[in-house]
C-alpha cells in the first residue's frame, strides 16, 4: 500500500499541544500563492476543499523545547478570515486538525498542520459557564 504525497491525518488537539499553544499577536494574515510566470501573488486557496486559506503563528508551551524555537504555523481553512477567540499571548485550541508529513529541503522529516477553526481553551470556556 502507498500513500500519496500530501496525504493529511486527523490529529487531536490534545497530541500536537499537550501543553497548549499561546497566540501570536497579529498573526492571522491570508496566505498568498506566487505565480513565476506572472510574477503575481494571488489568496491562496486549499487543493482538497477549495477554501481559502489562513495562516496563524502560535507558541508551543511544551517545556521540553527549552531555548529551542517555539514557534509553530497552522494553516486554517476558511472562507472568511478566522477572528482571534482570544487576545496576543493567550491561549487557543485548533478544531479539526490535520497533520501532512513531508521531507523538507534539508532532508529532515517536517510537519504541515491544517486546521478547520480557532478557538478559546476549552478549559476556559468551561470556566466561564460555572
Amino acid at each position: 500500500m502507498a500513500l500519496k504525497g500530501g496525504i493529511r491525518f486527523g490529529i487531536p488537539f490534545e497530541a500536537v499541544f499537550p501543553h497548549g499553544c499561546v497566540l501570536v499577536p497579529d498573526s492571522i494574515a491570508e496566505a498568498m500563492d506566487f505565480n513565476e510566470v506572472t510574477k503575481q501573488r494571488t489568496p491562496a486557496k486549499d487543493k482538497v476543499t477549495g477554501q481559502r486559506v489562513y495562516q496563524v503563528r502560535v507558541m508551543d508551551m511544551d517545556p521540553e523545547l527549552g531555548a529551542r524555537s517555539r514557534e509553530v504555523a497552522v494553516k486554517i481553512l476558511a472562507d472568511v478570515q478566522p477572528v482571534p477567540p482570544v487576545n496576543a499571548f493567550e491561549q487557543v485550541e485548533f478544531e479539526g486538525l490535520t497533520v501532512t508529513p513531508y521531507v523538507g529541503n534539508n532532508g529532515r522529516l517536517a510537519y504541515s498542520f491544517r486546521a478547520a477553526g480557532l478557538r478559546a481553551p476549552q478549559a476556559a470556556r468551561a470556566g466561564k459557564a460555572s
